[in-house]
């Protein structure tokens, strides 16, 4: 009598009843993988745009700031007293006297 390793049948079994029998848990499992995939490409994808959404917010932190010191500088360099200064001492410029003045009408 011939003996014959049990595992070849067991697999051709196996095999065989997951193509008929088992079809649905066969399904459900490639199913499952592919549903477990999709969360872990998804949670991926979010945590990146998460990264890049605080990056962004860090930027525009920095952008204000520096909005905050222009309106500042431009604040003093636009002061009367400094462009009065400026005017009398750069470019030797006078306040006219008022009998120098000329009013305009239109």
């Amino acid at each position: 009598m011939e003996h014959r390793p049990a595992s070849i049948n067991l697999v051709k079994h196996i095999g065989k009843d997951l193509l008929t029998v088992g079809r649905l848990p066969l399904f459900l499992l490639v199913m499952n993988i592919i549903s477990a995939m999709a969360v872990v490409s998804v949670t991926h994808n979010t945590r990146e745009l998460i990264t890049y959404r605080e990056d962004l917010l860090k930027e525009q932190d920095a952008l204000d700031i520096e909005w905050r010191n222009q309106l500042l500088e431009e604040s003093a360099l636009t002061e009367h007293s400094r462009v009065e200064e400026l005017a009398e001492g750069r470019l030797h410029m006078l306040r006219p006297d008022t009998d120098k003045e000329v009013i305009v009408y239109q």
